[in-house]
């Protein structure tokens, strides 16, 4: 899978991980969390999902890559939260097979999922959160899942 970064452009898992580290060292005093999210949009052609994987610096800024997948339409809505829900986690598993531990052992990790509490998604929220959580990750949702609703959709469009 390819990350992007807006600036800097194609990245492969080890150049993230690379520039995750040079980021990480910059400030060793700052307090930081790994956050993951995926959003998705579907037309006739498509269902495009969105990646984001954000390094935040708590109160001093981020760093953030997203990766794209595109799939056949996906109309039905459950499925699609489920396949947002299932890229962000493996996301997290490929991070850390890539060595993301070694540079992050003790960083807060949280899996942003694009569903709340208000619309169709509100029915999702129990079962996608019990999912992320079984696993070990903190889940947030909207309106706090910023990962989901804000960085990956900005992508998807």
């Amino acid at each position: 899978m390819d990350f992007y970064h807006p600036r800097k452009g194609r990245f492969t898992i080890e150049e993230v991980i690379a520039d995750m580290r040079q980021y990480l060292e910059a400030d060793r005093s700052a307090r930081y969390k790994v956050v993951i999210g995926t959003d998705s949009q579907t037309n006739q052609q498509e269902t495009l999902f969105v990646t984001a994987i954000i390094v935040q610096r708590v109160g001093k800024g981020a760093l953030f890559y997203y990766a794209r997948k595109r799939s056949r339409p996906i109309f039905d809505l459950r499925y699609r939260i489920y396949k947002e829900t299932e890229y962000s986690l493996d996301c997290m598993e490929q991070l850390k097979q890539h060595g993301l531990l070694e540079v992050s052992a003790d960083i807060p990790v949280e899996i942003h999922l694009d569903v709340g509490r208000h619309g169709e998604t509100r029915t999702l929220i129990q079962e996608v959160v019990g999912w992320v959580t079984s696993v070990g990750y903190t889940a947030k949702i909207k309106p706090d899942a910023f990962a989901a609703s804000a960085v990956a959709d900005r992508f998807t469009k």
